[in-house]
């Protein structure tokens, strides 16, 4: 699980960023469907961070169904063949509500596009 890092100057609480990279990886293939996660112990040692805070990732992450637990196996990558689509429907939603948000504060949509533009040519390089 080298592929979390945690980022001790994002504001939100840590639990959250493993929670969002977690699903990143889900959503992208990274980790694939029955894939078994590291333990509690074993994450929260590599990442160098609280046992409960790792167990209160995967709890969320099996509440917003990525995840699965199996009793005295561990915790599994949930095949669900949806879980991109209302991924991406959950992003676009924050987006909108983004978009409305500059929208209000004057920002025009020509500089909206220009920022689009932007990140996904920064993407094709």
């Amino acid at each position: 699980m080298a592929l979390i890092m945690i980022d001790y100057s994002d504001k939100r609480p840590i639990y959250e960023q493993v929670v969002d990279k977690m699903e990143m990886l889900i959503v992208n293939g990274v980790l694939e469907p029955d894939d078994k996660l590291p333990s509690v112990r074993a994450l929260a040692v590599e990442l160098s961070i609280n046992p409960n805070t790792i167990q209160r990732s995967y709890s969320e992450l099996e509440r917003r169904g990525f995840i699965y637990s199996v009793k005295g196996r561990g915790n599994f990558v949930r095949a669900d063949e949806h879980l991109k689509e209302k991924q991406q429907a959950k992003l676009l939603e924050a987006l909108k509500k983004e978009l409305l948000s500059c929208k209000e504060q004057g920002v025009s949509r020509e500089q909206v596009l220009s920022c689009v533009d932007d990140v996904y040519k920064e993407e094709s390089k």
